[in-house]
């Protein structure tokens, strides 16, 4: 009788600890389809959705159809805070985080990405905290509140860098929301590097309240930079490799600046780059 020889067990396929996501905001100005096509192209692991004035980033049916044509989830979706998107879905603020939050529950995504409120927005700024927790409550969405910088007059950026002055707000009460202190937090590279703070301090201090992350770079200037990462002088290696060793189950969003880019070829080529520096970071060495 002879014996069969055993057939090896496949390996599973390796599936990265820490998903990377996409911003839809990279492929700015295309549209937001754009994101979706280029995250199943390159083969990113999701799409966060910036809400803006791209009708179809306001609408959830339109969003589940291409996550469903190009089979790429919904990791997250950024609520309207910007300057730009304050007419987005409703005049009011707190409408636009509440649609932002059933957007992400209908869309199947985990976080809803917000700034803190600007100082102008008294109402809102009083009531903002409850209002997060109280959506979380109800939703179990992840409200994961911001970090922002504050905005200088253009005189002032040498006097900053000999005495870290803080500058002049446009946020309420700060755009360190660790200074409020929040259940979740979304922790943005550049943004750090535009407030002259050390991301891995700022990591240190949200703590495992950490559920989102934009991977992004920034030289240190006093504005938003979103370089893509490697390309600035913020420790984004150390920042990966710190998710990617220290229990994080949030995911990693590249959120970077592509508009130069001349073609479609080149901004696929950018985000190409920015993805396999989060994956050769953010995975531990294996033996």
């Amino acid at each position: 009788m002879t014996r069969e020889t055993p057939v090896p067990a496949s390996p599973e396929p390796h599936r990265p600890t820490v998903p990377v996501g996409l911003s839809s905001a990279s492929v700015w100005p295309q549209p937001v389809s754009a994101a979706f096509e280029l995250a199943a192209d390159l083969g990113y692991d999701g799409v966060e959705v910036m809400v803006w004035a791209d009708a179809t980033s306001q609408d959830v049916s339109a969003l589940r159809r291409l996550s469903e044509q190009h089979g790429v989830p919904v990791l997250a979706v950024h609520a309207p805070c910007l300057l730009i998107t304050q007419r987005v879905w409703s005049a009011e603020p707190e409408e636009r985080l509440r649609r932002a939050v059933v957007a992400a529950s209908e869309l199947g995504a985990s976080t809803v990405v917000v700034h803190p409120p600007f100082r102008w927005q008294r109402r809102y700024a009083e009531n903002f905290g409850e209002l997060v927790e109280s959506l979380e409550e109800a939703s179990g969405i992840r409200v994961a509140v911001e970090n922002m910088f504050p905005v200088r007059p253009p005189n002032s950026w040498d006097r900053l860098r000999r005495n870290r002055a803080t500058g002049l707000s446009a946020f309420r009460p700060s755009p360190d929301p660790t200074e409020v202190g929040f259940r979740h937090y979304t922790l943005d590279v550049s943004h750090a590097a535009a407030a002259q703070t050390d991301p891995l301090e700022l990591m240190a201090r949200m703590g495992r309240g950490l559920a989102h992350v934009h991977l992004t770079d920034g030289t240190g200037a006093p504005r938003d930079e979103h370089l893509l990462p490697g390309r600035g002088t913020q420790p984004c290696a150390e920042v990966c490799s710190a998710l990617g060793t220290g229990g994080y189950t949030g995911a990693v969003v590249v959120e970077v600046n592509t508009r130069k880019a001349r073609t479609v070829d080149q901004r696929a080529a950018l985000l190409s780059e920015a993805l396999l520096f989060a994956r050769l970071h953010l995975e531990p060495l294996r033996a």
